[in-house]
């Protein structure tokens, strides 16, 4: 048995057919929710959201989370680049010290980084302190007791000076600047190391010399330099490091300085301070910055990033002015009263005459039968016609009322509305 075809059935008459349902009044989704069909049975547009569409969506937020990330990277890669912190031995930067290390290896002396300053050999030695206030009290009492050959303290506070170079004070304690900028200075002492180098740049925090120590370089009541002896050697007080940096050793005598301070002994050892200690107390009052994360900072750049490009991005640009309809009617005699009284404001009865002689003309020339040339009427021929409807008014009168002199004060400018009003007036009924 052969498998046929059944036949499609014969199409039916309207009379055939029983009642129908109208057809829906729209497209409407089909059994799987992704096709409209007319009611011709065609089908139309699909109504789900394509890839296409997705993106043209999507795309502004992308581009926005890209320049995000960008700025991100960029503002970290920022954050990294600096490794070491300023006076760093370790470090190449412009305000790293690693040069002058170099200098005094070159020369033979045998350096040491610690970050224990009391557990290192004392005796014919250097001990380079750049943040004294981060050592604890328990610290300055074992530098102190060790007996270095020289000590090195680099802008230290009162709580350093009272334990490590005693008789050595802060410049403001005695009533003179605590700071003095970094600029050339003359050595102006007798200390052999600053005889030697002659001029260097030097400044930052100052201190009297006591009873017993040598200042040099003075700016004003204060010396950026101080040396003082004690038990074994002596202690060297500088009120700023920068002379020490990599990009100002080579100015002035910046490194005969460096070299004579640094290398008196035959081994040196340079402190890494702990930054994260709290500094000692009475150094210096906090700001709000000290209780700032460096993280914190970071963030804020890029918030602020964020925010201006947010901003550009919801901008909207101002279109062209367009005109538009009052909603409301504003009655002629409010209109005519608000003008009155800018006129009256800006005193131009000149102006204010002009509009009432003009308006006064435009309406006597229908009256009288005097055509318009250019909208306006010709003043000979008004003033004739007015002198023929009024013999009484002469026509030098009538051209001094309708087109003559602007008017002086109000007192005239009330008279010439009175005298045209009467004019109308009398043109009309003679």
């Amino acid at each position: 048995m052969t498998g046929t075809t059944p036949a499609p059935p014969a199409p039916r008459s309207p009379a055939d057919a029983g009642p129908t349902s109208p057809p829906p009044a729209g497209p409407g989704p089909g059994p799987a929710g992704t096709t409209a069909t007319s009611p011709a049975g065609t089908a139309t547009t699909s109504l789900a959201l394509t890839g296409r569409g997705l993106w043209r969506r999507a795309r502004w937020y992308l581009v926005v989370l890209a320049v995000l990330l960008i700025g991100a990277t960029a503002v970290a890669a920022i954050g990294q680049d600096r490794r070491y912190p300023p006076l760093d031995p370790r470090s190449y930067d412009r305000d790293g010290a690693h040069a002058v290390l170099a200098l005094l290896e070159h020369q033979g002396l045998k350096t040491d980084l610690t970050t224990d300053p009391t557990g290192h050999p004392t005796g014919a030695d250097t001990l380079v302190l750049p943040e004294p206030d981060l050592l604890s009290p328990a610290e300055l009492r074992a530098v102190a007791a060790a007996r270095h050959s020289r000590l090195v303290l680099i802008a230290p506070g009162p709580a350093a000076l009272s334990a490590l170079a005693p008789g050595i004070r802060s410049s403001e304690e005695d009533g003179g600047p605590p700071y003095a900028s970094v600029r050339s200075t003359a050595a102006q002492c007798s200390l052999t190391e600053a005889v030697r180098a002659g001029t260097a740049g030097i400044g930052g925090m100052l201190y009297t010399n006591g009873s017993r120590g040598e200042g040099c370089y003075p700016r004003g009541h204060g010396y950026p330099l101080v040396s003082t002896p004690a038990v074994g050697g002596d202690v060297i007080v500088l009120g700023t490091g920068a002379f020490l940096h990599n990009e100002e050793l080579a100015k002035d005598g910046n490194a005969a300085l460096a070299l004579g301070l640094l290398g008196s002994q035959p081994h040196l050892t340079w402190h890494l301070p702990d930054y994260t200690a709290p500094l000692a107390q009475g150094t210096r009052d906090k700001t709000f910055g000290d209780y700032v994360p460096d993280g914190w900072r970071w963030a804020g750049y890029q918030l602020a990033i964020a925010a201006v490009l947010t901003a550009l991005w919801r901008g909207r640009r101002l279109g062209p002015v367009i005109s538009e309809n009052l909603p409301v009617v504003v009655r002629a005699a409010e209109t005519t009263e608000g003008r009155a009284r800018l006129y009256r404001r800006a005193k131009a009865r000149g102006r204010a005459a002009e509009a009432l002689r003009r308006a006064t003309a435009h309406r006597l020339a229908p009256a009288l039968g005097v055509p318009l040339q250019a909208g306006e009427p010709d003043p000979d021929t008004l003033c004739a016609a007015v002198a023929d409807r009024l013999p009484e008014q002469p026509a030098g009168d009538v051209r001094a009322l309708l087109f003559g002199p602007p008017p002086t004060d109000d007192a005239a400018l009330l008279r010439l509305a009175d005298d045209l009003d009467a004019l109308e007036r009398q043109v009309r009924n003679p």
